[in-house]
């Protein structure tokens, strides 16, 4: 079939492709104002007008991500934002508010910041549509391959996924994009022209032109030969998923999202990589290179239980702590030695935290308050100190006590340490500090937001009144 007679069928192509999502809840388009997503909205808003009977159509909304990348982003946001009026379609214009990590590409983090997004945007029965084509998926191919990736790498991009409470779906990955040029000039479609995409620096832009041209005069059903590797290698990645989820549950550690060294050391290299890898991409992390995962099996799990080894990459840190391995992002900085003043009174509140450590909240009790207001003072990485948890027990250091409860030495300098009157009251997750005889409890304090939450989900202790 030609290209124009594909192009005029492309509509219908399209609600075919819908009508096998089922029940849909809302449509969300990721519009950059690009050709492909422009024809995506523009054969959409079409479909709506048609008024055919589809779930979720008439809930149809727009994305757009300006990633402040390019002096003229603004226009494009003002492109964007008229195209949608036009159409009557509401838009979503986010601005990330983040930048590339160090070692971290261009690309890599914008894929990252947008599937954020996503995440968050999407509710249960929402589906975001991307406009990928089949040339799109031929590049995807090529740089995994060029980038020694295995199955999972040349998979490339999936028709559909789960992302955040929703999914994905790409109803365009079996067409060519010279089905949507061909569609936006029969319908005079307007798209931004982005100069980026000229520039052969980046690696999917110099295979776009100078290279798959070259291997398309030689062999034309390229495109198509390529998305089929990716199926095939997408079916082989799945059939080793399903059986490394099974071994997954059985090397699972004691704390959530942990995984037990012990149970890991007994798998074979190639398949305790499958875990791993599934294990990170469970936490919804940034995947693993094929060197870090080598080094991770080669130097962390065999390591000492008392070494501190560290595997990290843009978005994530690998650390050992006892039998665990532990995914965890990048630690914030240790904060300086100064004091953190706070006045608790007999209504709630809270203190922020510096370096993102959090904050803490204050959560009074009135029938252990006693006078006014009470000053604590919040210090961290303080050495030599001494609790009593217990009223009448033995005073126990410090280190020993977060040794009990399980808290690796590299998080010990950034837990929150609670001061009255320079003398140690309080540490979140661990306990009061009672004097003897010990008072009441005037309220409790909680620790929320730090960046290990999902490790140590609840970390609070109670303020006891000097006795």
């Amino acid at each position: 079939m030609g290209v124009s007679r594909r192009a005029e069928q492309l509509g219908e192509y399209l609600l075919n492709q819908l009508e096998r999502l089922g029940e849909v809840r809302r449509y969300w388009v990721a519009y950059s104002g690009g050709l492909d997503s422009s024809v995506l909205l523009d054969a959409l808003a079409a479909l709506r007008r048609q008024a055919v009977t589809l779930p979720g159509l008439g809930q149809l909304a727009a994305i757009h991500v300006d990633h402040g990348l390019h002096p003229d982003s603004a226009a494009w946001v003002e492109h964007c934002a008229a195209r949608c009026a036009e159409l009557a379609i509401p838009l979503v214009i986010d601005w990330p508010d983040s930048r590339p990590q160090p070692g971290e590409g261009i690309e890599s983090w914008g894929h990252r910041v947008r599937r954020a997004l996503f995440t968050r945007l999407l509710a249960p029965g929402d589906i975001l549509l991307l406009a990928h084509h089949r040339d799109d998926q031929a590049e995807t191919v090529l740089l995994a391959l060029l980038r020694g990736s295995g199955p999972d790498g040349l998979a490339a991009m999936p028709a559909s996924m789960q992302i955040g409470a929703g999914s994905l779906f790409r109803p365009f990955l079996d067409l060519e994009r010279a089905v949507l040029a061909d569609y936006a000039r029969h319908r005079g479609v307007r798209w931004i022209h982005d100069p980026s995409n000229a520039e052969l620096c980046f690696d999917r832009n110099y295979l776009r032109h100078q290279i798959l041209p070259l291997m398309r005069s030689r062999w034309p059903a390229m495109a198509k030969c390529l998305a089929r590797v990716a199926r095939l290698c997408a079916e082989s990645a799945e059939l080793s998923e399903r059986f490394a989820a099974q071994i997954l549950e059985r090397v699972r550690g004691s704390l959530p999202g942990t995984l037990s060294i012990a149970h890991l050391s007994t798998l074979d290299r190639p398949l305790a990589k499958a875990v791993i890898r599934l294990w990170i991409r469970e936490q919804s992390l940034q995947p693993l290179d094929s060197h870090r995962l080598e080094r991770l099996c080669a130097e962390l799990i065999p390591a000492r239980p008392d070494a501190n080894p560290l595997i990290q990459w843009p978005g994530c840190e690998i650390r050992r702590y006892r039998d665990l391995l532990l995914a965890v992002p990048p630690l914030p900085p240790i904060p300086d030695g100064k004091a953190l003043w706070w006045l608790l009174g007999e209504r709630p509140g809270y203190l922020d935290l510096p370096t993102g450590l959090g904050r803490l909240l204050w959560e009074p009790l009135p029938e252990g308050w006693r006078g006014g207001p009470i000053t604590v003072q919040i210090r961290f990485g303080q050495r030599g100190l001494t609790c009593r948890t217990r009223g009448g027990g033995p005073r126990r250091s410090l280190k020993k006590l977060f040794q009990e409860a399980g808290i690796p030495a590299w998080l010990r300098p950034r837990w929150p340490l609670i001061f009255r009157q320079d003398q140690l009251v309080a540490i979140p997750g661990l306990g009061a500090c009672r004097s003897d005889p010990a008072g009441p409890v005037a309220g409790m304090l909680r620790w929320t937001d730090y960046p290990w939450q999902h490790l140590w989900p609840d970390l609070a202790c109670p303020l006891v009144m000097p006795g």
